[in-house]
C-alpha cells in the first residue's frame, strides 16, 4: 500500500477518532441518568408530589412573568421621558432588581414572612434554615425558594414604581440607596402586617395580590420622593404646567403591553397553586379591568382634554389593572369591569390634579399605582364577593381596608420620607441644574441611548 493510503488511513482514523471522543459526555450521560429512569419506573410519583411539581412549575412561571415586567416598566417610562435621560431610566429599572434581589434576601423575606412579631418577623434572615418554618407560608406547599422568588418579584415591583415618579432629576446612586432601603426595610414590614400574619392580617384586611401591599407603597414612597425632589427645571410656571412629553411613545406602548402581559403572573400567580378554576377566574377578573380602563381612560380623556391621548390610554390600562389586584379572586367578571372602569376614569383626573399642585410626576406613577391602588383596595370593601357593602357583606370589610390604606399609607410616607431626607443630607438626591439640563444620559452615564442620531431642534 502507498504512502498515500496511509495517509488517508491516518486521516481517517484522526476523524473518526474526534468523533468517538465527541460521544464520550454522552455516553456517560446515558449511564448516569439510565439507572436513574429505572428506579424511577419503579417507583412512581405521588399524587402528592407531582402536585407539590406542578403547583412549583406554576409558580415560577409566574414569578418570570413578573420579572419580565421589568422589562415594561424599562420600556414604559423610557418612552414617557425625554430622549436625553433614556439612558438613566433604562439603567435605573435595570440595576434595580439587581438591589432587590440582595437586598429582599438578606433582610427583606425575613422581615416579612418571618415569625416574630405583629409588625415584623424575626427569623430566616439570609433564607437561613429557619426560613423553613414561616408559619405565614404554611398555606401554600411548593418549596421555599420558589415562594422566595415569587415574593421577592413582588419586592422588586414596588422600586421600579418610585422610578417613574423621581425621573429627569434624581442623582443614579440616590435612587439605587432609597431602593435598598424600600425593598429591604420598609415594602416588607408593611408586607408582614397584611400577609405576614400581621397585625392588618388579623383585623381583616383583604389585598390578594397587592393594590396597597404592593402598589400604593411603591407610590406612597414615589408621591414622597416627588415632593421632596421638587419638580423639573421650567415644568411650572405663572402659566400653569408646560409640556414635557414622551420622546417615544412607541417603546412606551410596548413597554405597557409587557405589563400587562406581566399582571398575568402578578395576579394569577398569587394563587400559588394550579388551581385551574381560580387561575381562570382571576385572569379573566384581570384582563377585563384593564380593558374596562383603557377604554374608559380614552374616552374620558377625549372629553375632558379634547384629544384620544395615547398616555391617558397607556395609564388607564395600567390603573385598570392596579384596580383589580386588591380583589381578583372576589369579584365578579361584571363588578371586575366597574373596578377597572372607574380606575380607568379616576386616572385621567388624577394626571390633572396633582399637575395643579405642582406635584411633577413624568409617567404618572403616583395616579395609576398609589390612587388606583387606594382605588381597588377599597372596592373589595364595596363588591369583594360576600364581604362587600353592595354583596351582602356591611360596612366591616370596608372599615378593614380604610383602616389598612391609612396605616400603611401614614407608615410609608413617614419611613420614606426620613430615608429621603437622610439620603439628601448626606448625598444629596438632585442633580444640578446644568445636569438637568444637559441630560441625565451624559451627565451621570456618559453616554447617549441614541449616538449617532441628531435630534432636529423644533423652534
Amino acid at each position: 500500500m502507498s504512502k498515500s493510503g496511509f495517509g488517508g488511513l491516518n486521516s481517517s482514523a484522526k476523524r473518526l477518532s474526534s468523533t468517538w471522543q465527541a460521544c464520550i459526555p454522552i455516553a456517560v450521560l446515558i449511564v448516569l441518568f439510565w439507572g436513574v429512569a429505572a428506579n424511577a419506573q419503579d417507583a412512581a410519583p405521588t399524587t402528592e408530589e407531582l402536585k407539590v411539581a406542578i403547583d412549583t412549575v406554576w409558580v415560577m412561571v409566574a414569578a418570570f412573568l413578573v420579572i419580565f415586567m421589568n422589562a415594561g416598566f424599562g420600556m414604559l417610562e423610557a418612552g414617557f421621558c425625554r430622549q436625553k435621560n433614556a439612558v438613566n431610566i433604562l439603567a435605573k429599572n435595570l440595576i434595580v432588581f439587581g438591589l432587590s434581589t440582595i437586598a429582599y434576601w438578606v433582610l427583606g423575606f425575613a422581615l416579612m414572612f418571618g415569625d416574630g412579631t405583629p409588625f415584623f418577623g424575626l427569623n430566616g434572615f439570609f433564607l437561613g434554615g429557619d426560613a423553613s418554618k414561616f408559619s405565614a407560608l404554611d398555606w401554600t406547599v411548593i418549596p421555599l425558594k420558589a415562594k422566595f422568588l415569587f415574593q421577592l418579584a413582588f419586592a422588586g415591583t414596588a422600586a421600579t414604581i418610585v422610578s417613574g415618579a423621581v425621573a429627569e432629576r434624581i442623582k443614579f446612586v440616590s435612587f439605587l440607596i432609597f431602593s435598598l432601603l424600600l425593598t429591604g426595610v420598609s415594602y416588607p414590614i408593611t408586607g408582614h402586617w397584611v400577609w405576614g400574619g400581621g397585625w392588618l392580617a388579623e383585623l381583616g384586611f383583604y389585598d390578594f395580590a397587592g393594590s396597597t401591599v404592593v402598589h400604593s407603597v411603591g407610590g406612597w414612597a414615589a408621591l414622597t420622593g416627588a415632593l421632596i425632589l421638587g419638580p423639573r427645571f421650567g415644568r411650572y410656571s405663572e402659566r400653569g404646567a408646560s409640556a414635557m412629553p414622551g420622546h417615544n411613545m412607541a417603546i412606551a406602548t410596548l413597554g405597557c403591553l409587557i405589563l400587562w402581559l406581566g399582571w398575568f403572573g402578578f395576579n394569577p400567580g398569587s394563587t400559588m397553586a394550579a388551581d385551574a378554576e381560580a387561575i381562570s377566574h382571576i385572569a379573566v377578573t384581570t384582563n377585563l379591568a384593564a380593558a374596562f380602563g383603557g377604554v374608559a381612560a380614552t374616552l374620558t380623556a377625549w372629553v375632558y382634554l379634547g384629544k384620544p391621548d395615547l398616555s391617558m390610554t397607556v395609564n388607564g390600562i395600567l390603573a385598570g389593572l392596579v384596580g383589580v389586584t386588591a380583589g381578583p379572586d372576589l369579584f365578579g367578571l361584571g363588578w371586575a369591569a366597574v373596578a377597572g372602569l372607574i380606575a380607568g376614569v379616576i386616572v385621567v383626573f388624577s394626571v390633572t390634579i396633582f399637575d395643579k399642585f405642582k406635584i411633577d410626576d413624568p409617567v404618572g406613577a403616583t395616579s395609576v399605582h398609589l390612587v388606583c391602588g387606594i382605588w381597588g383596595t377599597i372596592a373589595v370593601g364595596l363588591f369583594g364577593g360576600d364581604k362587600g357593602l353592595f354583596t351582602g357583606g356591611g360596612f366591616a370589610q370596608l372599615g378593614h381596608q380604610l383602616i389598612g390604606i391609612v396605616a400603611i399609607g401614614v407608615f410609608t410616607m413617614i419611613f420614606t420620607g426620613v430615608a429621603w431626607y437622610l439620603i439628601k443630607a448626606i448625598a444629596g438626591i438632585r442633580v444640578t441644574q446644568e445636569e438637568e439640563i444637559k441630560g441625565l444620559d451624559i451627565s451621570e452615564h456618559g453616554m447617549e441611548a441614541y449616538s449617532g442620531f441628531l435630534k432636529e431642534e423644533l423652534r
